[in-house]
């Protein structure tokens, strides 16, 4: 039963991974390479960013409330994230060719990495080794959100380096991009006012990513459209 479970889990998080390589249409550009790199990026990016939170935001034990939530500071260490948009920059130009094969390969070769670096060990040890539970089939769900989350960001960084973006969009794209390293914090703060369960805050970060997809494709499409892209 416990193997069975894992199978599923590994199906579930490893699938659309790999359908979205396979049928975006990205693997004719023989962009595995390219893939690897953004995931190499991914986590020098990280490690950076380890470094940055380690040095400028220490944990302490002098707090004077036990427990007390800083929002200040949580606000000051979502804003290292931008970090992930630098990351991305750096992953799209890398990638030659037209504007969705930049998107694509540095969105999946980015989701990639995080998956492995972040929920592999927990598949492993945890659903490999228990019996069924709904927290490993979560983290799958959360995992797909993800590339859902990075395709939209890399979509978004792609759209701001473009210098013929139309002045009416470049609003949009430069809030989204603003808001993005803030997203977390956003979602879990719904969380915490309306005290939802943890499938409802999945549902929530669903419907978030694919808000900010959905946008971001709209300003690619009319962007596509006009000049040809």
């Amino acid at each position: 039963m416990t193997l069975y479970h894992f199978g599923n889990c590994l199906a579930l998080i490893y699938a659309p991974y790999h359908m979205a390589y396979k049928y975006s249409g990205i693997s004719e550009y023989a962009s595995f390479s390219k893939c690897v790199y953004a995931g190499g990026l991914y986590i020098f990016t990280q490690l950076c960013k380890m470094l940055l939170l380690a040095t400028f935001f220490p944990d302490s034990d002098s707090s004077p409330v036990e427990g007390e939530y800083n929002v200040i500071l949580e606000i000051l260490k979502s804003t290292v994230d931008f970090a992930d948009l630098l990351g991305i920059y750096f992953a799209l130009n890398s990638v030659p060719g037209k504007g969705h094969a930049k998107i694509l390969t540095s969105a999946i070769g980015w989701a990639s990495a995080e998956l492995v670096v972040t929920r592999t060990v927990l598949l492993w040890v945890g659903a490999r080794g228990s019996e069924f539970d709904w927290r490993y089939v979560r983290s799958c769900a959360e995992s797909n959100v993800a590339l859902i989350q990075h395709a939209a960001t890399a979509t978004l960084v792609w759209l701001w380096t473009r210098s013929d973006l139309p002045k009416k969009h470049s609003p949009i794209v430069v809030s989204l991009l603003a808001l993005t390293p803030y997203r977390a914090l956003i979602e879990e703060a719904i969380g915490s006012i309306f005290h939802l369960s943890a499938w409802a805050l999945v549902a929530v970060r669903a419907i978030h990513a694919s808000a900010v997809g959905l946008s971001a494709l709209a300003t690619y499409a009319i962007l596509a459209q006009q000049i040809g892209i």
